[in-house]
């Protein structure tokens, strides 16, 4: 199963030590999953480690520990995968979330884990991929 993250899943993951995403990383420590991530992903994520959380920012080596633990955990992929053309997809409420329903079209991902509504409120659209919160993935 190949997944995408949004970026406060990996917020969970990488930062926080979420339990929520506990079997998520087990799946993917048992190579039930695959995770991937482009180049704009990674970018917001790299830009999201900067901010506040909790009254402080993360120490710069805390940070790019958390970016090369991403970078190890998920596969890269900057391009859209085969040559069929690219499938119409809905229009996210956030324009900056648009990026992840893009990704998990041109990975062909089986799902986008996200807690974002913006996101949520699109699972029932008919796309070509599942989007689940993070609890909700059966791998």
């Amino acid at each position: 199963m190949r997944i995408v993250l949004d970026t406060n899943v990996w917020l969970d993951w990488l930062v926080f030590d979420d339990p929520v995403v506990a079997p998520l990383r087990a799946a993917c420590l048992a190579a039930s999953i695959e995770v991937v991530i482009d180049a704009q992903c990674e970018a917001e994520l790299e830009r999201v480690l900067g901010y506040r959380f909790y009254r402080e920012v993360l120490a710069p080596e805390k940070q790019a520990a958390c970016l090369a633990e991403c970078r190890r955990i998920a596969r890269r992929v900057d391009a859209r995968a085969g040559d069929a053309p690219a499938r119409a997809l809905p229009r996210c409420s956030d324009p900056d979330d648009q990026k992840f329903l893009e990704l998990a079209r041109d990975a062909r991902a089986d799902a986008l884990v996200t807690k974002d509504e913006a996101l949520l409120e699109l699972a029932d659209r008919g796309l070509p991929f599942l989007i689940v919160k993070p609890g909700a993935l059966r791998a």
